[in-house]
C-alpha cells in the first residue's frame, strides 16, 4: 500500500489495472418488445465471462428504443470480445444461431459499421433448407428466413472493431454485504456509459485469478493474496486483519478511454459509500505490466485534484 492516497476515507492503492488488446463486435438484437429481446441478448451472452475457459467475453450494453433499431422495435444491444477475429466470428455465429435465431420474435442486427466483416446471417440463412430469401436496402444485405412464428430476419454481416479488456477494479470491505452493496454500485455507475460490459454474474467475480499454479494443468488460479480466509496462513497477502470481504469488477470496452471512464465511475460509487458503508480499500490487479500495454493507474483516474482524508 506504499504510497496510497486516502479519498473520502478510502484508501486507494497506488497500483494499476493491467488490460490486453481484444477484438470485439456489438450486435443489436430487436424483438415483439423487450422482454422477449432480453432474454435473446441474456441466452446469447451466457457462459462468457472470461476468455480463458469460454472461448468470449460478453454482456448486454443498454437498452435501445425503437428510435434507435434498423426495424423500429424494442431491442438491446450486446458487445461480445474476443482475443482473435477468428474465434469472436465462431463464438457470434455460435450464439446467435443457437440463442437469437431460436428465440420468438427476434431479429439481428450490426451494431458497428466499420471494420473486418464476420458472418451473422450469412450462414444462418442456410437454416431456411431453401426457402430463405434476401434483400439489399442502401447496400446492405439482409436475410429473411422462415421459421415458425414468421421470420427470422438477420443482416449479413457485422464488423469487428479493436478493444481492451480486463480493466478492474478491487474492493476491500469489512464484510460481504458492505462488498456487495459497493460492487453494486459500482457496476450501476458503470452500466450508464456506453461502449463497455462487466461479463461477469451481475458484473462482478469473487474469483479473482493469478497466472498460473502449483497444479500443471492450470493456467490460473486463486489469487490467494485477497483471499481473506487465507490471512495468516498464504505467504504473500495484500489484505489487513479488518478485511473479510473482496471483490473485483472486470471490464472489457470498445477504446483504452472507455474502460479507463468506467473505472473512474466505479472509483467514484466506490468512495461515495466509504467506511460508512463498510468500504476500506480500493486497488487493482496486475501482473507487473507484462500480461498487456494498456495500464489504468487508480491515481491517475481519480485525478490530481482529489483532497485526501
Amino acid at each position: 500500500m506504499s504510497g496510497a492516497r486516502v479519498v473520502g476515507g478510502v484508501v486507494v492503492d497506488d497500483t494499476f489495472a493491467e488490460a490486453f488488446p481484444m477484438k470485439a463486435t456489438r450486435i443489436v438484437i430487436t424483438a415483439h418488445d423487450l422482454t422477449w429481446a432480453r432474454h435473446a441478448a441474456a441466452s446469447a451472452t451466457g457462459l462468457a465471462t472470461s476468455v480463458i475457459a469460454c472461448g468470449c467475453e460478453a454482456g448486454i450494453e443498454r437498452e435501445l428504443g425503437p428510435e434507435e433499431t434498423p426495424d423500429g422495435r424494442p431491442g438491446l444491444a450486446v458487445l461480445i470480445f474476443s482475443m482473435s477475429g477468428k474465434e469472436l466470428a465462431k463464438q457470434v455465429e455460435r450464439r446467435v444461431g443457437q440463442c437469437v435465431l431460436t428465440c420468438p420474435t427476434t431479429a439481428v442486427f450490426a451494431g458497428i459499421a466499420e471494420g473486418e466483416a464476420i458472418a451473422l446471417g450469412k450462414n444462418l440463412r442456410f437454416f431456411g433448407d431453401g426457402w430463405q430469401i434476401s434483400k439489399v436496402i442502401a447496400g446492405v444485405r439482409y436475410w429473411r428466413v422462415p421459421v415458425m412464428d414468421g421470420e427470422f430476419v438477420a443482416q449479413e454481416t457485422t464488423a469487428v472493431t479493436k478493444a481492451v479488456g480486463g480493466g478492474n477494479l478491487l474492493m476491500l470491505a469489512t464484510g460481504i454485504e458492505a462488498a456487495l452493496a459497493a460492487a453494486q454500485a459500482a457496476v450501476k455507475a458503470m452500466q450508464r456509459l456506453r461502449n463497455v460490459v462487466m461479463p461477469f454474474p451481475g458484473g462482478v467475480v469473487r474469483s479473482g485469478s493469478k497466472v498460473g499454479s502449483k497444479y500443471p494443468a492450470l493456467n490460473a488460479s486463486t489469487n490467494e493474496a485477497y483471499c481473506p480466509g487465507l490471512y495468516g496462513l498464504a505467504t504473500r497477502s495484500e489484505i489487513t486483519p479488518e478485511v473479510h470481504a473482496v471483490l473485483e469488477i472486470v471490464i472489457d470496452g470498445l477504446t483504452e478511454s472507455d474502460v479507463g471512464a468506467a473505472m473512474r465511475a466505479g472509483i467514484e460509487a466506490c468512495i461515495a459509500i466509504g467506511p460508512a458503508g463498510g468500504l476500506l480499500r480500493l486497488s487493482a490487479g496486475n501482473y507487473g505490466g507484462k500480461l498487456g500495454p494498456y495500464h489504468f493507474h487508480l491515481h491517475k483516474l481519480l485525478g490530481p485534484d482529489e483532497g485526501s482524508a
